[in-house]
């Protein structure tokens, strides 16, 4: 995400080896967003970069060829996913149960994600540990140690036991075991998919390589159609129905939680007004007083929204038509 525009452009093909949804739809949508046209309208082929997603999970694995324009994009996909796993806020800072809720609880407070003195303290010495707005690390093994030794101190209090640095690490890294042998395959066949799409000597992947070796070797292929209306490849305005009488916060959460968008912090915005606004911090602060007012002192019934988030590009935004009910 670092990376300019013109250094994703210099590429015909991409294999991505990523370890999270995020990324995936990230650098799926940048592809796509990559896309150029003639004044007639059609795709120009040159402009679309082959993306090959890989991914394994012990001994599971899966490859994909994706042609931006011509085929089914990840974000066609996501319904497929199962919910991301979220922990409520009130449970970590008030009842936690869980080791796992005092791990989320020092990560939070760390990344300024509660506000409340303990909270505030925790965020105080891990600066005064590492530096001012110092970012957390997550490959930073003193970062680790400190979250994992706050985490320990916090589930004494509760008398919650399980804390340890392994688990420390898979809550925040999300760790899903890898095999070499699994590795191996799925990476073979990124390079073989990206070798036939280059050099055009044999038909590419049509579009989904499936990969298991619990109880054997099986693999199966299958075509991943193009899913109508998608965000990224095949835009079109959502409709949402919804009561006018509902909040903005709510309106919020059915979003992220909402299977075929699956976003993570949306800024909504409608034509010369922000709703709520994630960054900068002083238009989070102006917005922040709209998310506890009902979505007919806003907006108007059939109003279009603009939904930006940090899962794709910046830049990139999704329409969203609100009908009341």
């Amino acid at each position: 995400q670092e990376k300019p525009i013109e250094f994703y452009q210099q590429f015909d093909a991409i294999i991505a080896g990523l370890d999270n949804i995020k990324a995936r739809r990230w650098i799926n949508a940048l592809l796509h967003d990559m896309l150029e046209h003639d004044e007639s309208g059609n795709l120009i082929p040159e402009t679309s970069k082959i993306l090959i997603d890989g991914g394994t999970e012990a001994f599971k694995g899966q490859a994909r060829m994706i042609a931006p324009g011509f085929t089914s994009c990840f974000e066609c996909s996501m319904d497929s996913f199962p919910k991301q796993i979220h922990f409520p806020l009130c449970t970590i800072a008030e009842t936690p149960r869980k080791p796992d809720h005092c791990i989320a609880y020092v990560l939070f407070a760390v990344n300024r994600g509660l506000a409340n003195k303990s909270a505030h303290a925790l965020r105080q010495e891990f600066e005064s540990l590492f530096g001012s707005d110092t970012k957390l690390d997550k490959d930073n093994p003193d970062h680790m140690r400190f979250i994992y030794e706050k985490a320990l101190a916090r589930s004494q209090i509760f008398n919650i036991s399980g804390v340890s640095y392994m688990l420390t690490m898979g809550v925040v890294k999300n760790i899903i075991p890898a095999v070499a042998s699994t590795n191996a395959v799925i990476a073979a066949a990124c390079v073989n998919e990206a070798f036939k799409a280059l050099s055009y000597c044999s038909q590419s992947l049509n579009s989904y390589f499936m990969y298991n070796g619990n109880t054997g070797v099986y693999t199966h292929t299958f075509k991943y159609e193009r899913k109508s209306g998608c965000p990224v490849c095949d835009a079109k305005e959502i409709r949402f129905e919804i009561d006018k009488n509902e909040t903005l916060n709510s309106f919020i959460d059915k979003l992220i939680s909402d299977p075929s968008l699956q976003l993570e912090k949306p800024s909504i915005g409608k034509p010369g007004s922000s709703l709520f606004m994630q960054k900068p911090a002083a238009l989070r602060e102006a917005t922040l007083p709209n998310l506890s007012k009902k979505l007919s002192e806003l907006i108007n019934d059939e109003d279009i929204l603009t939904i930006t988030d940090p899962v794709f590009p910046l830049g990139m935004s999704i329409s969203i038509l609100v009908k009341f009910l």
